[in-house]
């Protein structure tokens, strides 16, 4: 039913480099121009596009984006994380951002315990023993949140300069991590921007904003760009039911269930697409998932439900099970055994939500984990991209779904290395295995963490951002690779 994984090798070819750290790799056709070129986004804020022979600088929003480096740690999850072309830009020059916002830190959404020794963020865990841990609620959030996010539309101006149109979402979000990272997609089924965002932050996701319905945290949105709300400046916002109408009416809900996304990608498949979407893992597992049909819920219908206190139709809603599930896992806590040290136990950390949400949820196509003793696996760290490759130029990987970590083995000693990996959907719909991809590189001394993966339009060529350092305040230590046979 599924021929086996074969082990691929590959080769990278510098492209460009001594560039910041890469959220978005993609590529469009310029208006008036006749070919493709490769974009880059940069998390502090810069646009890049590969032109004659060199890099061109497209917009540099860098002045608009929050200052990053949490407390001095100089690793961040915020900043320029979204970057999409309208499917008309050729004729219509329309474009989209999601970025967090300067001047909006706020102290968090857990501010007693907002920083611990190290100058890092100090990350929740829920203690099952203890209910008030199980059922906190974030409270206060005019005041008690990180920072906020914004999206919006952008039109390349007949003159080649880049302006500001309309704000179509302005989000205030909990913590500084779990904002989605190539968040802004759009959909080849339904012409709709798709935005990826995470479930706002910390770990464990303490306010189970991915589960709840009113909550845009957590969710995979579409986004209608083709309606006009009239409204250019829209209220900051954490749910769906404090949007005005008019963009209520713009929304749908695609899944939910989200922890923290790479994007979404879309494979065309005989007359149909398969989606993928990759949920970064808590401390066990990374999970990519792949679906075909499934139905969204308009925002109106849900705010109606909420309302009227019933249940909307979830039928087709597609449902990736965090906080309950981590991917094909109960989410469990951690902990050292006392009597040895080298093994560590596993408890569950919401029993009852893992139930509630058990038939609900979309099983995993695959996973892969933090720690695995197989000898031809690895251990990974984080999801860090998921992207369909139809090319011909690496024969046994057409038709698959490739994706990246961002680390191999947390314990590894420098230099570090990511993780290009890949595997593909079964006919009979099980669950598939995967297998990691050898890249012939020399990348020497300096570490190289992975940190975006991007393709051209059709899907037919694959691109890889590294980076030497896994803090964004590191400037300048990016590269970013065609993957080649």
């Amino acid at each position: 039913m599924c021929r086996s994984l074969t082990k691929v090798k590959v080769r990278l070819r510098p492209i460009v480099s001594k560039i910041n750290l890469t959220t978005v790799l993609k590529t469009t056709i310029l208006p008036g121009d006749s070919m493709e070129r490769l974009f880059i986004a940069t998390q502090v804020g810069e646009i890049f596009y590969i032109g004659n022979g060199g890099i061109r600088t497209f917009l540099d929003i860098r002045s608009s984006i929050l200052k990053l480096g949490f407390a001095g740690g100089g690793y961040d999850e915020r900043g320029l994380l979204g970057l999409a072309f309208h499917p008309k830009f050729y004729s219509n020059g329309l474009f989209y951002l999601h970025y967090s916002v300067a001047g909006t830190q706020g102290p968090g959404a857990l501010p007693s315990s907002e920083v611990s020794r190290q100058g890092l963020p100090e990350f929740f865990k829920p203690n099952p023993c203890d209910p008030r841990t199980l059922n906190l609620r974030w409270i206060n959030r005019e005041n008690q949140y990180d920072h906020i996010d914004t999206v919006e539309e952008w039109i390349l101006q007949s003159n080649g300069q880049p302006q500001k149109r309309r704000t179509l979402l302005n989000l205030r979000r909990p913590f500084f991590n779990h904002n989605g990272v190539n968040s802004l997609n759009f959909s080849p089924e339904t012409g709709k921007l798709v935005l990826t965002t995470g479930d706002g932050g910390s770990g464990y996701d303490p306010f189970n904003l991915s589960q709840d319905d009113m909550e845009i945290a957590g969710k995979i949105i579409e986004i209608d760009v083709n309606k006009n709300t009239f409204i250019n400046h829209p209220p900051v916002v954490t749910r769906f039911n404090e949007l005005p109408v008019p963009i209520q009416e713009t929304l749908t809900v695609m899944a939910k269930g989200v922890r923290n996304i790479p994007g979404i990608s879309f494979q065309r498949s005989y007359n149909q697409y398969i989606k993928y979407v990759g949920n970064v893992g808590q401390d066990l597992v990374e999970s990519i998932f792949s679906f075909v049909h499934y139905k969204p819920i308009p925002v109106t219908q849900l705010v109606q439900a909420s309302l009227m206190n019933t249940e909307p139709n979830q039928e087709g809603l597609i449902n990736f099970g965090w906080r309950g599930w981590e991917g094909a896992f109960p989410t469990s806590i951690i902990r050292s055994c006392s009597a040895n040290p080298n093994l560590d136990e596993k408890i569950m950390a919401y029993y009852n939500e893992a139930i509630k949400t058990s038939v609900r949820r979309l099983q995993p196509l695959t996973s892969y984990f933090h720690q695995d003793q197989r000898p031809d696996k690895f251990g990974g760290t984080a999801l860090t991209g998921v992207q369909g490759y139809m090319g011909n130029g690496i024969p046994e990987l057409k038709g698959s779904v490739v994706f990246t970590d961002f680390a191999r083995d947390e314990e590894s000693v420098p230099p570090v290395r990511g993780v290009l990996a890949y595997t593909r959907v079964r006919t009979d719909g099980k669950l598939n295995d995967f297998s990691d991809i050898e890249i012939d590189y020399n990348f020497g001394s300096q570490s190289a963490y992975y940190v975006s993966l991007g393709t051209n339009l059709d899907q037919t060529r694959l691109y890889l951002g590294a980076y030497g350092s896994m803090n964004v305040t590191d400037f300048n230590q990016g590269t970013v690779f065609e993957i080649v046979p």
